[in-house]
């Protein structure tokens, strides 16, 4: 459910580990590089995304890698199309009416 993602994205440290894996795939010493955190701490912040299903782990010789798994965030885009829309046609409507009122 959406609504559930953003409640796991509300937490700011949850938040920045999303962005970074969505530039690349971290460990979680990288990971713990990255936020200036304890690995104990970053490893519970994973811990929350994953039984989110937001990231998925790979076992790498005596490492697990972390990734970002699409389905929860698919699933906050579609649960947000409404709102996009509804501030699409707000800002068409503001548009023409600017247009027409010089």
């Amino acid at each position: 459910m959406a609504l559930d993602t953003l409640v796991v994205l509300a937490e700011p440290t949850r938040l920045r580990i999303v962005e970074t894996l969505r530039v690349r795939e971290s460990s979680v010493a990288e990971l713990v590089a990255e936020l200036r955190m304890s690995q104990p701490a970053v490893s519970k912040h994973l811990r929350v995304l994953r039984d989110a299903g937001m990231v998925t782990a790979r076992p790498v010789a005596q490492q697990r890698i972390y990734r970002l798994e699409p389905g929860p965030f698919q699933e906050l885009d579609a649960w947000l199309r409404p709102y996009r829309e509804l501030w699409s046609r707000s800002l068409d409507d503001l548009e023409r009416h600017l247009d027409r009122n010089p």
